[in-house]
């Protein structure tokens, strides 16, 4: 099998893309778009609508490549049986998980603001994994996935980088899989957030993972 080798932070990232999964995290409209959960929270939703470009073209790299392709959407039932009242109540958004939006309510699965935003709709064939938590491993087939696909390693994107970014990259070293994190395709709203957590993902010696950006990861495909 052919196995690949990226410039990468701690050491160079190696790895069989037979072997590898493209995981891109919540790229939804209530994350990127105004008018959903993450603008509700008094956050700048251009951060991370900035992007979109960069995870379509490592989207269509890993496509070309025969890479797997896993979405994740974070979403809650429409009774909110699923998420619990600490999710729900904590601050004081202007809009609260359930309530009815600007894309209907408000990260609730099936609802427009659910969907993953049309420059990165998953194609058929595409896993699309439903979270109603911010590791994409809990309550959800993933690892299940995973296992019956032979899956070793893990290429993630997405946001936000701190929180279900991050959560799952560590549900998934705890699994065993090592996993890299392309810095351009992953966005906070806050930047000093997602430059500490970069640190903390790849700290001594790859703790919980690689880093690695899209311009070096693209380059391990073309060079002989």
């Amino acid at each position: 099998m052919t196995t690949l080798s990226i410039d990468a932070l701690p050491f160079a990232f190696t790895f069989e893309p037979a072997k590898t999964a493209l995981v891109i995290i919540d790229m939804q409209r209530d994350f990127v778009e105004a008018g959903g959960f993450g603008a509700s929270l008094g956050n700048d939703v251009t951060r991370l609508t900035a992007i979109i470009p960069a995870v379509a073209e490592l989207l269509a790299v890993c496509r070309k490549a025969g890479i797997i392709v896993i979405h994740t959407r974070e979403g809650h039932k429409p009774d909110l049986s699923d998420c619990p009242p600490a999710k729900r109540l904590r601050g004081a958004p202007s809009l609260r998980i359930g309530d009815p939006g600007p894309m209907g309510r408000v990260l609730i699965t099936g609802e427009p603001g659910n969907d993953i935003v049309p420059q990165l709709a998953p194609k058929p064939g595409e896993l699309v994994i439903d979270k109603p938590g911010k590791g994409a491993f809990y309550a959800t087939p993933l690892e299940q996935v995973l296992r019956a696909r032979g899956i070793t390693h893990l290429v993630f994107a997405g946001v936000t980088t701190e929180v279900c970014v991050q959560t799952t990259m560590r549900e998934a070293n705890d699994r065993g899989y090592d996993c890299l994190l392309i810095e351009e395709a992953t966005e906070s709203y806050f930047p000093e957030f997602k430059s500490a957590t970069l640190e903390m993902l790849r700290a001594q010696g790859a703790i919980v993972g690689w880093t690695t950006h899209l311009a070096d990861f693209e380059r391990a495909f073309t060079q002989p």
